[in-house]
């Protein structure tokens, strides 16, 4: 059987596999009378028919009643699709528009918000949740290209005292080319999630991979951190812990110790979505310049109340704020209607300052399909 598009690696793969292996182990007699155990290939959680539309299966033999549904404001929308049970137990429905790209979703088992285990999982709303992908461009899955390395790296916070990890992608070469150095993405994830989710859901890998390959972006380190920095010592405010202060006394040292990070703040750049997004603009406006190239996803210039540094004043000498601020970059998806009402009324203000900056936007809602495709836009505009 031919090798399909939406059969490739990166559109199933999560945390608990890689290929999306569907089996299940159940007693078993042979003609002899020989009984043991034996493997049978069970239904996917999520299947894209060739016609687009979306199949999802539960099993639940003992339900009275399976539903499926995504997220409220989202491409998919809340709407419960109710499943019908065959007499292996087995739930199914299949759902027609769903449009192309990326999808959380919930199964609600006689009413009860549960896992499907047969489906993707990720880290998404606080929980372990499924979702799924309908094939809509293959600029992040997984293609014969050199692939760089995704590593896993403990290191102490003097600001919680105690040890964090951090997710860090190290291009195509990196352990071969021993005498190159690399810029480096600090790159952060949105509220509800953590620092897998760039791997997961984003793609982030392939996505440099095959930019990479394609002359497209500089090769580059990124590093992904949690932006909950919580000191258990301490009550917390709504983001908790002092984020800004963890990744510049605690993890870029480590950063820049452990790998080979080219010098100077032209090599250095943050970007994050959402809630990290917000974070990046804390953190990059209270030290400016220290990251020269900044993104902005799904996220406006908002000063909110659990920021007390007033950055604004940055803004008040454009001159100096473009001399130092390489690339400002705003990315979002046409659907986002806080968004897009939020970044009207800033974008104004910029060009009434004079600020630099750069936007891009793609049809979508407040989700994965629309971030992946700011970071495809924003890493082939930095380190020039």
């Amino acid at each position: 059987m031919a090798y399909k598009f939406s059969d490739n690696e990166a559109l199933h793969s999560d945390a608990l596999f890689f290929d999306a292996v569907n089996l299940k182990m159940m007693p078993f007699t042979d003609r002899e009378g020989n009984t043991g155990p034996r493997h049978y290939l069970e239904p996917p959680g999520v299947k894209i028919e060739d016609n687009g539309d979306v199949t999802f299966c539960f099993y639940a033999p003992n339900a009275k009643s399976v539903s499926v549904a995504g997220f409220k404001g989202l491409a998919m929308t809340d709407k419960r699709h109710e499943m019908t049970k065959d007499k292996d137990g087995y739930w199914r429905v299949t759902v027609s528009g769903i449009p192309a790209g990326f999808h959380y979703h919930e199964y609600f088992v006689d009413g009860t918000c549960v896992l499907n285990p047969q489906a993707p999982i990720g880290y998404g709303a606080h929980k372990a949740i499924n979702f799924f992908n309908i094939p809509e461009d293959d600029f992040y899955i997984l293609k014969d290209v050199p692939h760089g390395t995704l590593r896993i790296e403990h290191f102490f916070s003097s600001v919680t005292g105690r040890y964090r990890d951090c997710w860090v992608y190290t291009p195509p070469g990196y352990d071969e080319e021993t005498d190159r150095k690399y810029p480096v993405l600090y790159l952060q994830h949105g509220g509800g999630e953590n620092e897998t989710g760039w791997v997961w859901q984003g793609k982030v890998n392939y996505i440099l991979d095959n930019l990479i390959a394609e002359n497209k972006c500089q090769p580059m380190i990124i590093v992904m951190n949690c932006l909950y920095c919580v000191n258990h010592s301490k009550e917390e405010e709504f983001i908790p812990g002092d984020f800004d202060s963890m990744l510049m006394k605690d993890c870029i040292p480590f950063i820049e110790k452990k790998f080979r990070v080219a010098e100077g703040n032209e090599n250095r750049a943050m970007a994050g979505l959402s809630m990290g997004s917000y974070q990046t603009t804390m953190t990059t406006m209270r030290n400016l310049g220290y990251f020269p190239y900044i993104g902005i996803f799904s996220g406006t210039i908002e000063r909110r109340w659990y920021c007390d540094f007033n950055y604004y004043k940055n803004f008040e000498d454009a001159k100096a704020f473009n001399e130092k601020v390489k690339l400002f970059f705003f990315g979002y998806g046409e659907q986002e209607e806080r968004i897009v009402k939020g970044l009207e009324k800033d974008l104004k203000y910029f060009d009434e300052a004079g600020i630099n900056y750069q936007l891009y936007t793609c049809p979508g809602y407040h989700e994965w399909t629309v971030w992946r495709k700011c970071l495809r836009e924003f890493v082939q505009r930095i380190f020039k």
